[in-house]
């Protein structure tokens, strides 16, 4: 039976547990063509898997050709904001789509001065009060102050449309008696009464349901491998290190070989020889979609869900960086979706077009009335455990840290979508002589990360040399003169470990 997903506006639902178990603006002119002058060629220029434009139609409340346009303006605007978040730097404020066929590309900014280049990239500029590295480092500080106590603040996150960090609160007056205490900035946070109480959500195909001991049952994320050992990635409340699994069919199947809940919600099993990981997600109509990689997806996006419980299920992609506390503790780093959920659904597939997104976490609300769900991006649990994603294009190496080698300096870290970092330790290095300065960055598979070198001059920072290509590794070689320097490290898209190799003159 279909179900439609309700869009509600003005009150949060209250979260219930998805693992089921057996006990109870500037003038801007249009860049994007309206439907109805799709031509025949644009139509088949991108071609979603089986299911996702029906899926995307009962969800949004799409019409077939509605939901084809969505998918080629998501296709057409996510290279351009990643090119143009990269040039604003530190005046960045986010981006974000809007319009119900995603026809308008939003590039938040701090200064006036960028919006010619902004509208020449053929984007719609606002203009903020904060960047968006503000806001995050605010987020971080209310992460550490806040009680880890859902009731009094259930989840936060940073709202790039309202250039605020959200504060969702079941006691309004206590979470605001907090901030006002917690050193920030109290005009950059926006508490929102809130009725959410999160709990978690409970051949290798994802979003198939797989059963943990007799009690259990979650769904498959997606299917990885290790050297040669098959198996997949899931939520990490679905089940603890060591534990054993069975799949659709109750025949054995693996063994969680990691499981971290809460701080992140990841995990990944091992499955036996009988199982093969597939490059697919159950698309809930009895066919697959196939994963091609794991590109992130921008805010605004459309991105559809697959679970044991609900099936498929599709909606777009609200804010990242979220943090939401559950009785057992705090999650970090989840994104935020309108996209509906159930018990049972725990650790599914979120997917974007072909590309791997994330494991279901938790959520409001089911799959008749709406809700909102919350998922473990999915280039985090890749890097934690050395894991490659089963992809149609074969399988990529997993993520490492090893290929900048040979460097007198190296360094290592974490960046967040979106983040910006200096090396060294936030500092910078002198070279007393001219000569040649040289480095590496290497990112995990999947992600955009880019890397740039400045020079003091006396005022500020300018770039000197950049290395911004579509990818996670990069690399700088430069002959400067003496003086003081120091490198950026971008996330253009996606989040990871990396290794930052350099030498100097």
């Amino acid at each position: 039976m279909s179900r439609r997903h309700a869009v509600t506006t003005g009150c949060v639902l209250a979260i219930t547990a998805l693992t089921l178990t057996a006990a109870p603006a500037v003038a801007q002119p249009p860049t994007a063509q309206a439907p109805a002058a799709l031509t025949a060629a644009a139509r088949t220029a991108l071609k979603p898997p089986p299911g996702m434009l029906e899926a995307l139609q009962r969800d949004l409340g799409l019409t077939r050709e509605q939901a084809q346009a969505r998918l080629l303006n998501e296709a057409r605007l996510t290279p351009v904001a990643a090119q143009v978040s990269r040039r604003l730097g530190g005046r960045f404020g986010g981006t974000w789509l809007r319009g119900s066929t995603a026809q308008n590309l939003v590039v938040a900014t701090t200064s006036a001065d960028d919006i010619p280049e902004i509208l020449a990239a053929g984007a719609q500029a606002e203009v903020v009060t904060r960047p968006l590295a503000e806001l995050a480092t605010i987020k971080k500080k209310l992460d550490q102050t806040l009680p880890a106590q859902p009731l009094v603040s259930s989840a936060r996150y940073v709202d790039v449309k309202r250039n605020k960090v959200v504060v969702l609160a079941p006691q309004p007056d206590a979470a605001a008696t907090v901030v006002e205490s917690a050193g920030v900035d109290v005009g950059a946070v926006l508490v929102l009464p809130s009725t959410e109480v999160p709990q978690p959500l409970y051949d290798l195909v994802g979003g198939a349901p797989y059963y943990i001991g007799t009690t259990s049952r979650c769904s498959i994320g997606f299917p990885v491998v290790k050297g040669a050992q098959n198996g997949f990635v899931t939520a990490g409340h679905c089940g603890t290190t060591g534990a054993t699994t069975t799949g659709f069919n109750r025949v054995a199947q693996g063994v969680f070989q990691g499981s971290t809940f809460p701080g992140s919600d990841y995990a990944w099993v091992a499955a036996n020889a009988n199982w093969t990981a597939t490059p697919a997600v159950d698309n809930g109509e009895g066919g697959t979609v196939p994963v091609a990689g794991a590109r992130v997806a921008i805010e605004g996006a459309s991105v559809c869900r697959s679970g044991s419980t609900t099936d498929w299920h599709c909606g777009v992609i609200q804010q990242r960086d979220a943090s939401v506390t559950y009785p057992q503790g705090t999650v970090f780093e989840l994104t935020r979706t309108n996209v509906c959920a159930e018990p049972g659904d725990s650790g599914g597939s979120f997917i974007s077009v072909d590309q791997a997104q994330g494991v279901t976490s938790g959520g409001s609300g089911d799959c008749s009335s709406g809700g909102t769900t919350y998922f473990q991006p999915i280039g985090e649990i890749l890097t934690a455990y050395g894991l490659s994603l089963r992809t149609t294009e074969g399988n990529p190496p997993p993520p490492t840290t090893g290929t900048c080698t040979g460097y007198p300096q190296t360094l290592t870290g974490t960046l967040r979508n979106g983040q910006t970092v200096y090396q060294p330790n936030n500092l910078y290095y002198r070279a007393t002589v001219t000569g040649l300065h040289t480095a590496c960055l290497d990112g995990p598979v999947g992600v955009d990360f880019d890397l740039y070198l400045e020079k003091w001059n006396g005022r500020g920072w300018p770039t000197v040399a950049t290395s911004d290509g579509a990818g996670p590794d990069e690399k700088i070689s430069y002959t400067g003169t003496s003086g003081y320097y120091r490198y950026r490290v971008v996330s253009a898209s996606g989040f990871g470990l990396y290794t930052l190799g350099y030498k100097t003159p």
